[in-house]
């Protein structure tokens, strides 16, 4: 696995990726009302372009594809995390957050937060982020439950990126 930095060449598999990952949550988490106004159909690729453009995520690529991306804003949030369905549980988040980590601590950045998905919640969790609040976000006329979630950086986490990252 090697961790990029964003190209326009990749904006199009980003946005496929993101309809993806959401689409396929388990209909127990997210209803597919919830699903589709979260991630409508079919994909606005002119948006997602211009989003990226601005936001410039760090990417995972596994086997020339992308297998998951991250977005870090300058002020410490973390807008999305995601992973494609055929390369979960295979260490893409994971990765690509403490790629993320590092390179905020090279920035700077005291605090990371973040609204993580009923999906992404635990996942933080176990990487020190505390929730602040549950948040219950209308999408479309359609409510989808959230948590503000915040992580403290240490000195500790000073250490600088690597270009690659391995497989867990």
């Amino acid at each position: 696995m090697e961790i990029q930095t964003y190209s326009a060449d990749n904006a199009r598999e980003i946005a496929d990726l993101f309809h993806q990952s959401v689409h396929s949550i388990a209909p127990s988490l997210y209803s597919s009302e919830q699903k589709e106004a979260w991630a409508p159909s079919p994909v606005d690729y002119e948006r997602w372009a211009e989003r990226l453009t601005v936001t410039k995520p760090f990417i995972a690529v596994i086997e020339g594809r992308v297998a998951g991306f991250i977005e870090l804003d300058a002020d410490g949030h973390i807008d999305c995390t995601y992973t494609h369905p055929n390369f979960q549980g295979r260490g893409v988040a994971s990765s690509l957050h403490e790629y993320l980590v590092a390179e905020a601590s090279a920035k700077h950045i005291k605090r990371l937060y973040l609204e993580a998905s009923l999906v992404a919640k635990s996942f933080f969790e176990h990487r020190g982020f505390s929730i602040v609040k549950k948040n219950e976000v209308q999408r479309n006329g359609v409510t989808l439950i959230n948590f503000s979630m915040e992580k403290y950086l240490s000195p500790n986490n000073q250490k600088q990126p690597t270009a690659q990252a391995s497989d867990d």
